[in-house]
């Protein structure tokens, strides 16, 4: 089956066994943070003003197999795929339901969708992303839906996309005092950019208080996914979809309780193997998590834009790793079946 078990092996390997075959319902939250308009700190996005459609146009894709917000499909100049392309195929492939959640999206997309009804974070290098009642608001509504969508599932699966996000993450986790650097979408972490964004954001803290610091460095995702976790894992299991930007959520849905034996980090495998990030050993210090990872096997892909995927760039996103997974556990299929039809649909839309 291809998945790998991390972090907490025992209950990873437990998830495998326990969601064989079981049904998933996959959520993916929609949002938008100023923090990614600062110059070289995301590849997502053709430039500062196509930022805003990053979330819609994922949304939309995954949702229609094309875009509404945007000509086309999000694809780089030189043919790097968004990651939504892997999450689209892997959800169809095992006919798993998904929903949109917009929390705080710039433009909001042309679907159907749960609204957390909650603003665009600021560029927390000059202010604070949020009031602590927009955060109050957005873990309350997580919680709500969390409730909701896990009554008849057997795994929700809580995918993210927020351009910028992994700098709102690195800055929170760096708040609450872990040491830690994050994965990026570029093959070249900015790091330095990064680092001091980080420094200047956190000369404002004052307080530890889970919730300010939220406030002031995070962004409106970060609230609602942990919302989201905290509720639905009391009733099913949970796999947070993503990367770094999931710590960050974890960390804050530690502060208002969750159940770990249910909660896993689902992620593609470039995630663990980035060196720069050190994913795990940032998990740890935050809990015990079982951690399960899958190569999407992209280095074998005909196409540059894909291989690229494989060489350190985008890496992850709109949930892709946590969908491939569910579908893998859903179907018992290959990820090498699958990987035909992510070549499939690559062709489909780059033609």
């Amino acid at each position: 089956m291809s998945i790998i078990c991390h972090g907490d092996v025992v209950n990873a390997k437990k998830f495998l066994h326990d969601l064989s075959k079981k049904r998933f319902t996959f959520g993916l939250v929609a949002s938008y943070s100023e923090t990614c308009e600062i110059p070289g700190i995301t590849i997502a996005g053709a430039d500062k003003e196509f930022l805003k459609f990053t979330a819609p146009a994922d949304s939309e894709y995954i949702e229609y197999g094309k875009c509404v917000c945007i000509p086309g499909i999000p694809i780089s100049p030189d043919g790097k795929p968004t990651p939504a392309l892997l999450t689209r195929v892997s959800l169809n492939a095992a006919k798993i339901p998904h929903f949109v959640v917009n929390a705080g999206s710039k433009v909001a997309p042309s679907l159907c969708y749960f609204d957390a009804d909650i603003l665009p974070g600021k560029n927390i290098s000059e202010s604070p992303a949020m009031s602590i009642e927009q955060v109050k608001s957005g873990i309350e509504y997580g919680k709500n839906l969390g409730k909701i969508m896990s009554q008849n599932t057997d795994c929700l699966v809580i995918g993210e996309c927020i351009p910028g996000g992994t700098t709102t993450a690195l800055t929170v986790l760096r708040a609450f005092g872990l040491e830690c650097n994050v994965s990026s979408s570029m093959q070249n972490n900015p790091l330095d950019l990064k680092n001091k964004i980080v420094s200047d954001a956190l000369k404002r803290k004052k307080s530890d208080d889970a919730l300010e610091i939220i406030a002031n460095f995070g962004d409106p995702m970060m609230p609602v996914c942990a919302g989201m976790l905290s509720s639905a894992s009391k009733n099913c299991h949970v796999i947070l979809a993503g990367g770094t930007q999931m710590l960050a959520v974890l960390q804050l849905a530690k502060q208002i309780g969750y159940n770990a034996e249910n909660s896993a980090i689902g992620c593609t495998s470039y995630i663990i193997d980035d060196s720069q990030a050190k994913f795990l050993e940032t998990l740890e210090q935050i809990d015990n998590l079982a951690v399960l990872s899958c190569d999407p096997c992209l280095h074998n892909s005909q196409h540059f834009g894909f291989r690229s995927y494989a060489d350190g760039f985008v890496k992850e996103g709109a949930g892709a790793g946590g969908a491939i997974i569910a579908s893998l556990l859903k179907t018992e299929n290959s990820v090498e079946n699958l990987f035909t039809l992510f070549e499939q649909e690559y062709k489909r839309i780059s033609t």
